[in-house]
């Protein structure tokens, strides 16, 4: 219970400190739908190639590829507020109080995620009046692998802010990460319409499963091995997200 309060009132600050200042959170939600309103109406026309006749509604392929896409790199920058953090000497100010090493970043991680999540809603609102249609069971359960994603990337990029302490060395070592997760991951495009060696390579890259898997939510497989596989991989992922990022936090608190 006392991990738990820490974590409530580490969350509490961040979310205030969101909050005031919502230009990121804004800036964030923007890139999506420049995707949605530019880049979906060029599927309508070329739905049933790149869905392969599992569906007709060009949305159903496009926007949960962009839930994802969301999730990746909603938090997958969050480690520079860290790091600014940190030279205001916030973080030498945590490692004086008693406050478990955990809940520091279990606090942190879950602002994140209520900001992702919150912006995943708004997004497919947005989406509904331009034809997208899907089950809400599985657009719930959609929100929840976002949510999963999202606590992933944010541990991470965490764990890497702390250890290098400076935005000259995270900054090119996250864009280098975040390009080939983007291509390999078949977020725009579905990648089973891509040359045989191309699907081969993306198979290595357990989020192509996690977007697939999105994708058979959205056409309300839930039960079938595409929605299960991805579920599996995002549940791997976030636990060995948080197991770093705890490690961490520990590590660089001490």
């Amino acid at each position: 219970m006392t991990v738990l309060t820490e974590t409530w009132i580490v969350f509490h600050r961040q979310m205030r400190l969101s909050l005031r200042n919502p230009m990121w959170s804004i800036l964030m939600l923007s890139q999506p739908l420049l995707y949605l309103f530019l880049f979906g109406p060029l599927l309508e026309p070329i739905t049933a190639q790149i869905s392969e006749g599992a569906t007709s509604n060009a949305y159903q392929v496009f926007i949960p590829g962009l839930i994802v896409q969301l999730g990746m790199f909603g938090a997958m920058f969050v480690g520079f507020g860290l790091i600014a953090e940190y030279r205001a000497g916030v973080i030498e100010a945590d490692r004086v109080t008693p406050a478990s090493r955990m809940a520091l970043m279990a606090g942190r991680v879950l602002r994140d995620v209520v900001v992702l999540v919150v912006q995943s809603i708004l997004l497919l609102a947005v989406a509904v009046p331009m034809g997208l249609r899907a089950p809400w069971d599985g657009v719930l359960l959609s929100l929840v692998i976002v949510a999963l994603l999202g606590a992933t990337f944010a541990s991470l990029s965490y764990s890497v802010a702390l250890i290098t302490k400076s935005e000259d060395a995270l900054a090119p070592l996250l864009n280098g990460i975040a390009m080939p997760l983007l291509l390999l991951s078949g977020i725009l495009l579905p990648m089973q319409i891509g040359p045989t060696w191309l699907q081969r390579l993306s198979d290595i890259s357990p989020l192509k499963h996690v977007v697939t898997g999105v994708r058979a939510l959205f056409r309300g497989e839930i039960g079938s091995s595409s929605s299960l596989w991805g579920l599996f991989w995002v549940v791997l992922l976030t636990a060995v997200g948080l197991a770093v990022g705890a490690r961490t936090f520990r590590k660089e608190s001490a």
